[in-house]
């Protein structure tokens, strides 16, 4: 007798909860380990399919979205709840928030662009401009521009998967010799931002349970789980 069985597939909600999980390992590794050991190189490789996953997750919401303000007044706060917390625990300065943020605005932002070049209220050089002052103003947040890209990708092409592949493939080209423009090394483990595919191609077009906790929860688990590892980090720093 031949089981029952169903294909694997993967909603909304297991995105996101693969894309939270991926960033506390990422987070754990660059914040409480050594940047040169092999560990935190192996963390910081998986830990980068965080950032797709979650551009892919705003483009879906957009696309279901009751209120598009409400949705880009939740990430504007988790992004400022989360700006100190972020600057403590990678080094930034806390108050030149135009120097280095987290990536909160870079999400708000991608939306923001993504709604503007999807209006058909908003001219073309209106969209053009949009645009352009979305992916400039993103340039100091974490993932900045890239993640502004993405989301626009997934959103604009929601409905040709094969160009919507091929868009994402492009931009992570193009993210993995990011750091030669500011004369740095490029990392292998940014090749991590790969393993998004596999799991996108599983997405079967669902949200998943509705749930206020998932919905609502990684607002506040992203700057809550920062100043947990910042904790962390001191209580180590201090033999404790």
């Amino acid at each position: 007798m031949i089981p029952n069985t169903r294909p694997v597939s993967l909603n909304a909600n297991q995105l996101k909860l693969i894309a939270v999980a991926a960033m506390v390992l990422d987070h754990c590794a660059a914040v409480l380990l050594p940047p040169s050991d092999f560990l935190t190189l192996e963390l910081r490789f998986f830990g980068r399919v965080t950032a797709p996953l979650m551009c892919y997750c705003i483009a879906e919401g957009y696309c279901h979205t009751s209120c598009l303000r409400n949705y880009l007044g939740r990430l504007l706060a988790m992004a400022v709840l989360a700006h100190v917390p972020y600057a403590l625990c990678f080094g930034k300065p806390v108050l030149a928030f135009w120097q280095s943020t987290d990536v909160g605005f870079s999400l708000l932002l991608g939306l923001a662009a993504l709604a503007i070049l999807d209006s058909d209220a908003v001219p073309l050089w209106g969209k053009c401009l949009g645009f352009l002052l979305c992916c400039l103003l993103a340039i100091p947040a974490d993932w900045n521009y890239i993640a502004v890209l993405w989301i626009v990708g997934f959103g604009l092409l929601r409905k040709d998967k094969a160009r919507q592949v091929l868009a994402f493939c492009l931009i992570a080209g193009f993210y993995l010799i990011q750091p030669l423009l500011d004369g740095t090394a490029v990392s292998a483990s940014r090749l991590g931002v790969f393993l998004a595919l596999p799991l996108l191609s599983l997405y079967d077009g669902t949200r998943g349970k509705k749930s206020r906790w998932i919905q609502y929860g990684f607002y506040w688990f992203y700057p809550v789980h920062l100043l947990i590892l910042y904790g962390a980090r001191q209580l180590l720093e201090t033999g404790m």
